[in-house]
């Protein structure tokens, strides 16, 4: 099979096997086999919705990525959000010298920087089946999805499945979820054909314009829409509005007190600018004692 490959650069500090440790623990990509030097996975291309493979290894200031299909700008662009390489992070330390909470964990993890869905699609569908289960059920049922609609997509050797375009899900029967919820993923699939549910429609709009559109549609409330809009579509200064996990964090981290409110949370990631997504990250996947599982 023929292979396709690019670099990206990263501008600031990148850390691939970050990167790569954080996905041995992240419930999203379970099922990823990983021989610690690479990143392989196969999904849906969202500028034509058909299924790719990619494989991506370290390289000089940043990564090497090699694909199943000609990658095109859109592809690339894609690949680079999905890593955070879409955005100069060289800023990023000054927001660890103007809050030295953030800064001490820059520090105990240097070049980690946020891992994204593979599309904001993949995203808002995980935010439905993980509704009201645990994080493994959900991986599980996420991955039976994809194993009976998606494509399989050999990377280096292996076979690989890629989770459905929303066409597929559209037309398909029984997903194996609670009625809601399938009715709730076909709504999102709809939105996802129309152009909501795309990284370039969602960073185009002010992040919380992006949020309250994202919160109009079927099954997405407050987490959910923070979580598309950062981890989906890789909007890299966007504060989650009402995530119970990070505020517990936040406050262990800056002393508030139980009954803070959500402004309290909002005043204190006023120092992580341009970066809130990116600092909210490093915090829940830090955790002060608890890991990132969403």
């Amino acid at each position: 099979m023929t292979r396709h490959g690019f670099t990206l650069t990263a501008k600031g500090p990148f850390d691939f096997g970050a990167t790569l440790r954080f996905v041995e623990d992240w419930p999203a990509t379970s099922g990823l086999p990983s021989d610690g030097r690479a990143l392989r996975f196969a999904y849906c291309a969202e500028s034509d919705w058909l299924p790719l493979g990619v494989t991506v290894t370290a390289a000089p200031d940043g990564v090497a990525v090699a694909t199943t299909r000609a990658a095109g700008p859109p592809i690339r662009g894609e690949v680079a959000r999905i890593l955070s390489l879409d955005v100069d992070g060289s800023g990023f330390a000054a927001a660890g010298e103007a809050d030295p909470v953030l800064g001490d964990l820059q520090r105990k993890s240097p070049g980690l920087r946020p891992l994204g869905f593979w599309s904001p699609w993949e995203a808002a569908c995980w935010a439905v089946i993980v509704q009201r289960s645990s994080m493994l059920i959900a991986a599980r049922l996420k991955q039976r999805i994809a194993e009976r609609y998606g494509a399989k997509v050999v990377v280096d050797g292996a076979t690989y499945t890629a989770f459905p375009p929303p066409m597929t899900l559209l037309q398909a029967g029984g997903l194996g979820l609670p009625a809601q919820k399938e009715e709730w993923l076909r709504g999102l699939a709809r939105a996802a054909l129309d152009g909501v549910l795309t990284s370039e429609h969602l960073r185009a709009l002010d992040p919380q314009e992006a949020l309250a559109e994202l919160r109009a549609l079927p099954g997405v409330g407050p987490f959910s829409a923070g979580l598309i809009l950062i981890r989906g579509a890789g909007a890299p200064d966007a504060f989650p509005g009402d995530e119970p996990r990070l505020f517990a964090i936040l406050r262990e981290a800056y002393g508030l007190p139980e009954d803070a409110p959500p402004a309290a949370y909002r005043k204190a990631a006023e120092a992580w600018r341009p970066y809130r997504s990116w600092a909210s990250f490093l915090f829940r996947a830090s955790g002060y004692g608890a890991s990132e599982r969403s």
